[in-house]
């Protein structure tokens, strides 16, 4: 019988001296490719439903509010925030304190947004734990914010 912790034959050799962050890698790119299938349904690329619910909860921020919040770099929320604009979803204004910070806006078509990126927030959630008990699902989300946190702890400045 097969150590089911082992890595399997068609993962490359150095997968041996990393097989968690290869299982990480693998669930993030599964993740994010059914994430990606059910945004595009929804005409967003995947991020922005990120950015609009961050405005669901709190409408009227900044640029800067906004790429904070959401952990993005400064060049994806700028193009993807361009983008939404351009698909009506958002308006983007100066500030009447300082005319250099925008100022993000939901449209209406923006905020109807909000039923459908929550059923896809849940339909990718019940997929995601199909087969994990309660208890399974406490453990995995406390032990993948250990990881994060150690991961960002090794980041170097």
């Amino acid at each position: 019988m097969t150590d089911p912790a082992s890595p399997s034959p068609q993962f490359p050799g150095a997968v041996g001296e990393g097989r968690l962050s290869y299982a990480v890698f693998q669930l993030a790119r599964a993740h994010r490719g059914r994430a990606a299938a059910m945004l595009r349904r929804m005409q967003l690329h995947p991020g922005q439903e990120l950015l609009l619910m961050q405005l669901f909860d709190k409408d009227g921020q900044t640029q800067s509010e906004l790429l904070e919040s959401v952990g993005l770099d400064h060049s994806t929320v700028s193009k993807s925030l361009r983008r939404m604009q351009e698909a009506g979803l958002l308006t983007r204004e100066p500030a009447a304190h300082d005319r250099r910070v925008m100022v993000v806006h939901l449209t209406d078509r923006g905020r109807a947004m909000r039923e459908p990126i929550t059923a896809m927030w849940r339909t990718l959630e019940e997929d995601s734990v199909r087969d994990l008990t309660r208890d399974e699902i406490e453990a995995f989300i406390g032990l993948a914010h250990r990881i994060e946190r150690a991961v960002d702890a090794g980041r170097t400045p």
